[in-house]
């Protein structure tokens, strides 16, 4: 089944609507979508707070809701990539729905470059409306606090320990439980009765439906992470929302196609940008959202994260492959460039520990690395930095293993006798003072972020 087929036989997906319940302890909503003459879907969601009693009579809860239902619903649409998609319970502007159709375009552009899918933005989806619109009165509710989503990895780690001396209004947040996110609050200092672990199950119908061969990729989950994350925050009273994403996200994973492809565009500037406007303009709930990480790179990012109490490199996990199992595989994509960016930093040794592979010394991850410095024209489709600082971390952990009179590992004695090598290593002492100016921060979290990890460095 191909998506010129699928499309065919399957021409209209239908948003239907949602059910929003109210337990003791939690906001569970139920969603209904259809792909028209295939099957339904429902997946469910749970927040736990202390619910409103008539969270119908919520105009901004409402917006939250239906918006986390436009988001969800891509995951349950690309299975057969129909051309229509009817929404039941809502209406929207012509500038919102342009808005949805640029995070879905963006968002799936590595699901269409995957499967070979020749498309453009006209002609991908038109959305239509069938119900009536949610009134856009700014939401009155009174917000403090912070919010903080863990996703197990370095870089929440990393703003975790930055606001250390800011914690004591903030709550963790993650999507369905994951034992290093759990940890890295717990060693933070976030109690446990501050961590809110929200429940997402997807439908079996769609798990049913890829086993079967329809379409199936990679989908935008960090705008599901922006909406749920506001939606739990607004619920529990809570004022900002910050993420941990940082200015090399911006870089396309492929640059060598008509439409240019990010693996990471969810993480991107570009979306928190939009998200920024979205919430001002359409959701008015008064959330703030933005990531305290934004002006850094993945290699400012690292150099903070390996100075900091060895605790905090036994609990992460970045590694997307063990994802279930909380675990590092210690041979994909993910796993070789975290060896990199740390290699600077930490002996090779302990990385290895940390890690449970000596990935620098496997000769068959040749070919990725030559994907992450660029000596290949793509980026592995992972979250993984640019290629400028996988470039920068190869010749400063050179440098590294050269002052200590350690032997180099394959990957680096390769990459010695590289072009890339001459090209970069002039560069590589000075690098580390970068900062990006485009970013959401308030000043006061601007200028601790550039004091701890930019200045503190120089």
């Amino acid at each position: 089944m191909n998506f010129t087929e699928l499309r065919a036989q399957y021409p209209t997906f239908t948003y239907h609507g949602y059910t929003v319940r109210t337990a003791a302890d939690a906001l569970e909503i139920e969603y209904d979508f259809s792909i028209d003459g295939l099957c339904g879907f429902h997946p469910t969601w749970r927040i736990p707070c202390v619910p409103p009693t008539s969270p119908e009579q919520d105009a901004a809860l409402q917006r939250l809701v239906f918006s986390l239902g436009m988001t969800e619903l891509v995951s349950y649409w690309k299975i057969t990539c129909s051309p229509q998609v009817r929404v039941l319970c809502g209406a929207l502007s012509q500038a919102q729905t342009d808005w949805w159709k640029r995070l879905y375009f963006g968002g799936l552009g590595e699901f269409f470059y995957r499967n070979g899918i020749e498309t453009n933005f006209d002609a991908f989806m038109q959305i239509s409306y069938e119900g009536e619109p949610i009134s856009n009165a700014p939401s009155a509710k009174k917000l403090s606090g912070k919010l903080i989503p863990i996703g197990g990895g370095k870089d929440s780690i990393v703003t975790l320990n930055l606001l250390k001396n800011q914690l004591s209004d903030a709550s963790a947040f993650q999507i369905n439980h994951r034992d290093s996110s759990a940890k890295a609050a717990e060693l933070a200092g976030i109690p446990a009765e501050r961590v809110c672990e929200v429940r997402r199950t997807l439908d079996a119908n769609m798990l049913d439906c890829n086993r079967k061969g329809f379409l199936n990729g990679h989908t935008p989950f960090s705008a599901i992470v922006a909406f749920s994350s506001v939606l739990t925050a607004y619920l529990r009273g809570i004022g900002m929302v910050i993420l941990s994403n940082e200015s090399s996200a911006s870089e396309a994973t492929v640059s060598m196609s008509a439409q240019e492809v990010n693996h990471q565009y969810s993480k991107s500037y570009a979306f928190e940008q939009d998200f920024y406007t979205y919430e001002r303009d359409f959701l008015r709930v008064g959330v703030q959202y933005f990531s305290l990480l934004r002006p850094l790179t993945e290699f400012q990012i690292a150099r903070y994260f390996a100075s900091l109490p060895a605790a905090f490199h036994e609990t992460f996990r970045s590694c997307n492959v063990g994802a279930k199992q909380d675990a590092w595989c210690g041979h994909c994509a993910k796993c070789l460039f975290v060896s990199v960016i740390l290699s600077p930093f930490l002996p090779q040794s302990e990385i290895a520990r940390l890690l449970g592979s000596d990935m620098l010394n496997m000769a068959d991850m040749e070919p990725v690395l030559q994907e992450l410095c660029g000596a290949l024209p793509n980026k592995p489709f992972e979250c993984v930095g640019s290629r400028t600082e996988v470039n920068i971390s190869l010749c400063l952990a050179i440098a590294r293993a050269e002052k200590n009179n350690e032997k180099l590992p394959i990957l680096l004695e390769n990459y010695k006798t590289s072009p890339l090598y001459e090209q970069y290593r002039a560069q590589a002492e000075s690098f580390g003072q970068e900062w990006d100016d485009a970013h959401h921060l308030p000043q006061e979290l601007a200028e601790l972020v550039k004091r701890e990890c930019v200045a503190k460095f120089a």
